[in-house]
């Protein structure tokens, strides 16, 4: 053990007495445990948070989806299909989305309606894994379609399975209004009612098939574009930029990021957020140490003066107060480090914090641990304390030894 190390390890676990002093400095490792725990709990339950949202979300949402950059339609998606598969991505589904109206004899009700390939669908979507009554089915038969709705929309309807609805479509209503013709609309026999736990696709989306969608929105042979599901979602970016080179700039391509870019957005400002008025608490338990070891520095000023007299350099002064204020910041990172650990750890496997599952979709605060965390957060504390550390003990490198034993 080299000599900074061992007189800055007696200084700090060797007194013979509790003082101010000794008070400060544990108060300082206790600030820094409960700042680096505080911290990589939350970041954890934002974390847990930002898991379970995308989970819900890319249930329904694709991984990749492919649109024309130029028009609202995608004329030539067949085509676009062919390369896709030609390339190796063959779990693609062309789409529709436009506004239309459903109609009971109770209610009329305006909603996005999603025109699919019922054969395709399944491979970038998990809506038919969610259906609650009855069962995925969009086929017609005789001049009914089928339509599957969520079960927000069927309450508010007041329709079952079996019941017939009428869809209106936007483009016959306006012309309806101006050539006095009647609109286009066309009657489905609700097949299936599905509840994804996500109340902005169960109240607002209802599936019929892409045929009868194309035709009630008069889209001709035309989609709204195409959608994707990868292996792995972490590889959208990366089959983003492959596609958007090979398609050219005729085709926009977005990824389940880029779909809901301003809500992610609102997280990734919530967890920045929470992680800088987190460090506050780092940061005045940083103040602590500073002030422990400027009166330790006092405190010690015949020590000072002994030991340079004894020919100790400026440099061995500064690493034993160094050394001394950065082994408290050490202390306090690995103790919350491992309090942290050990908190989340227990909400994730014994659910102790519980949540009212009639208002949130999950029974118990979700958490998920990231390596990086472990990383950044104890990272950030040690920097804090290396700073707080280096003013006292540069102070005490200063110190002339003459004047420092003079009256000793």
């Amino acid at each position: 053990m080299s000599l900074e190390k061992f007189i800055a390890r007696r200084y700090l676990f060797s007194k013979r007495k509790i003082n101010f002093i000794t008070i400060i400095t544990a108060i300082s490792v206790l600030g820094v445990t409960i700042g680096v725990a505080a911290m990589i709990i939350v970041l954890s339950v934002f974390n847990g948070f930002n898991a379970k949202v995308t989970e819900i979300l890319v249930n329904f949402d694709p991984h990749i989806r492919i649109e024309s950059s130029k028009e609202n339609i995608l004329t030539d998606y067949k085509s676009v299909l062919k390369k896709l598969n030609d390339k190796g991505y063959n779990d693609a589904s062309a789409f529709t989305l436009s506004k239309g109206m459903l109609s009971s004899e109770r209610l009329n009700k305006v909603l996005f309606i999603k025109g699919v390939d019922q054969e395709t669908v399944a491979k970038v979507s998990g809506i038919s894994d969610v259906l609650i009554l009855g069962e995925f089915d969009l086929t017609n038969r005789g001049n009914y379609g089928g339509i599957v709705i969520g079960r927000p929309i069927a309450g508010e309807l007041r329709s079952m399975i079996g019941d017939t609805i009428t869809l209106l479509s936007p483009i016959g209503l306006e012309r309806s209004l101006t050539q006095f013709i009647q609109p286009v609309t066309k009657e489905f026999i609700v097949r299936g009612i599905f509840d994804s736990d996500n109340k902005e696709y169960d109240s607002k989306y209802a599936y019929v098939s892409l045929e009868n969608s194309t035709e009630l929105f008069e889209m001709g042979k035309g989609v709204t574009g195409i959608e994707m599901r990868l292996n792995d979602i972490n590889q959208s970016n990366r089959v983003k930029d492959n596609l958007s080179g090979f398609l050219g700039d005729d085709y926009k391509v977005m990824t389940w990021y880029d779909l809901h870019e301003d809500f992610y957005s609102i997280l990734k400002v919530e967890r920045i957020a929470a992680f800088i008025i987190l460090s506050i608490i780092i940061l005045v338990a940083s103040f602590n140490i500073l002030a422990s070891l400027t009166m330790t520095v006092i405190e010690k000023k015949r020590d000072i003066g002994v030991l340079k007299a004894m020919g100790a350099t400026d440099k061995t002064i500064t690493s034993i107060f160094l050394t001394e204020g950065i082994t408290v910041g050490l202390i306090g990172m690995i103790s919350g480090s491992l309090i942290g650990l050990g908190v989340t750890l227990a909400q994730k496997y014994f659910e102790f914090y519980k949540l009212d599952s009639s208002v949130y979709k999950f029974d118990a605060l979700p958490v998920e641990l990231r390596y990086t965390d472990f990383i950044f957060v104890p990272l950030a504390a040690f920097i804090l304390c290396y700073l707080a550390s280096l003013y006292p003990s540069r102070k005490a490198a200063k110190q002339n030894p003459v004047e420092s034993i003079r009256w000793e």
